[in-house]
């Protein structure tokens, strides 16, 4: 049986990248809502929640008018245990929904394929303990950082510039700063336009580019566990409601 998510898009270059194809993969589909062209964000999403990075502030509201909005989405799918994936700008509207802290970060902007170092804490994780056991690296591109998680949070991961890498809120949802889902082209659509000197700009296209199979296979066993747990909230639904019903 399929399921599907609802996934907030906040610009189209910010778009869900290697992890349509592995959702789908692993029976979840995806129902993209994109505010920045109109379309109202839900109050609620049911079977799983995705949402995905973009350039503006979490708390940039009077810029981008859907994000109080997208930060109550986010809390109450925390607060009902959706499975719930915030990614970068994601990560840091949730933050800021569940009662933690987002600024423009002291370090400077964090870009490129950079380090993630897995804490004690991601061996049990349920979507953290299934990536390889090995150094990890993300694309990542932010100037803002969470720096200080939500009460209750169980820190993940942490890196070198910047330490609140990743984190799970809950049961079921989970935060992460860097970019999972980045496919090479998607990052090049950042740098391209984003204002750096071409030097830069090619060297950190060559680097993601050239790293873009170990990408996949590092990231692709979390894009795995998190439609597994899609999966087994819906699988879980369906019993209640068919020990209800009967007689």
């Amino acid at each position: 049986m399929r399921e599907r998510v609802t996934v907030i898009e906040h610009e189209a270059e910010a778009g869900l990248g290697f992890f349509a194809g592995w959702l789908r993969d692993a029976g979840v589909d995806c129902a993209v809502v994109r505010p920045y062209k109109g379309d109202p964000v839900p109050e609620t999403a049911e079977r799983g929640l995705v949402v995905l990075g973009g350039e503006a502030s979490a708390w940039d509201d009077e810029g981008y008018g859907w994000l109080p909005a997208t930060r109550a989405l986010l809390a109450r799918s925390v607060a009902d245990g959706v499975p719930t994936l915030g990614i970068c700008l994601g990560a840091q509207l949730m933050t800021i929904a569940c009662g933690g802290t987002v600024e423009r970060g002291g370090a400077g902007l964090e870009i490129g394929l950079c380090d993630v170092v897995p804490l004690p804490e991601a061996a049990d994780d349920p979507l953290f303990s299934a990536l390889p056991a090995r150094p990890l690296r993300a694309v990542q591109y932010h100037y803002d950082a969470m720096t200080a998680l939500p009460p209750g949070a169980v820190r993940l991961a942490t890196g070198g510039r910047y330490a609140n890498q990743a984190y799970r809120l809950g049961a079921s949802a989970w935060a992460v700063q860097f970019h999972p889902e980045a496919t090479a082209a998607i990052f090049e659509s950042w740098t391209n336009g984003g204002g750096l000197p071409p030097s830069q700009v090619a060297e950190l296209n060559d680097q993601v580019g050239e790293g873009e199979e170990e990408l996949r296979a590092t990231w692709r066993p979390l894009a795995e566990a998190f439609a597994a747990r899609v999966l087994r909230r819906s699988a879980a639904g369906e019993r209640a409601a068919a020990a209800i019903s009967s007689p």
